[in-house]
């Protein structure tokens, strides 16, 4: 069955977001940093200052995809998404993300600010999904080939 539309349900759609990993040199770099990240006893979440609109069709199987270096590169499932206050007093929003991400088969995308909601028919698929074996394959020859649209 299709994932974009669920029975008895009116009309709701799954729907991706898609972020900059700014500071992130390569997948293993945000696999490490989230990792330390949940092993802290806290929940792994992703503060933004704005609430999704869609919350609930991020939360129906959604997930945050990471822009590392032009490319994006993985993607953490969403679990869930909560109001939240940060130290100052401002609202802002809590993504609620699995703890592991998962390398995606990478294209490039042009920076931008903040995140933005990606279709599903434009996420790229999981790597183990695709049978790829990019850990094989060195970075930079990693990017060279997403760079040309070959990868």
């Amino acid at each position: 069955m299709d994932r974009q539309e669920r029975p008895g349900r009116q009309s709701q759609k799954l729907i991706h977001l898609i972020k900059l990993a700014v500071g992130v040199r390569d997948f293993a770099h945000l696999a490490a940093l989230q990792a330390s990240r949940a092993t802290a006893g806290q929940p792994l979440r992703y503060q933004t200052r704005n609430l999704p609109k869609r919350a609930d069709e991020l939360c129906d199987g959604g997930s945050l995809y990471w822009v590392i270096g032009g490319i994006v590169q993985a993607r953490q499932k969403i679990l869930g998404v909560e109001a939240a206050t940060r130290e100052d007093g401002t609202r802002c929003a809590d993504l609620l993300l699995a703890p592991v991400p998962l390398q995606v088969a990478g294209h490039a995308k042009k920076a931008f600010q903040g995140w933005r909601y990606l279709e599903p028919a434009e996420a790229p698929p999981d790597l183990a999904a695709s049978g790829a074996q990019a850990d094989e394959m060195p970075e930079d020859m990693r990017r060279a080939l997403v760079g040309l649209g070959l990868l």
